[in-house]
């Protein structure tokens, strides 16, 4: 028997996001987009059974990252100081005298 659905959950989206979504529904075998969210939020990842393994690894991942996207600015700001440095100092002066060897 059918479970009894009385309460209603609205989502904005746009009309390219329900064209997705409803393709993305389909191809995972599910009559309806309702049907297909319904899963998503029942699943474990979502659910919490299970998931916080495959969470904790995720969160620490992301920690990795993003300390070394922060390096990569440090190290993108240091190059861009030092080009501008180099390219602020004047020329060295090359020797105008010609030496002759004899």
């Amino acid at each position: 028997m059918p479970t009894s659905r009385t309460s209603r959950l609205s989502v904005r989206a746009s009309p390219n996001e329900l064209i997705l979504w409803n393709h993305l529904a389909r191809s995972h075998g599910h009559v309806t987009t309702s049907d297909w969210i319904r899963s998503l939020l029942a699943s474990t990842e979502f659910s919490g059974e299970d998931g916080s393994p495959i969470s904790d690894e995720l969160r620490g991942l992301r920690t990795q990252l993003s300390r070394v996207g922060n390096k990569l600015n440090q190290l993108d700001r240091i190059l861009s100081r030092s080009r501008k440095n180099l390219s602020r100092r004047p020329a060295r002066r090359m020797c105008d005298t010609a030496v002759t060897v004899h």
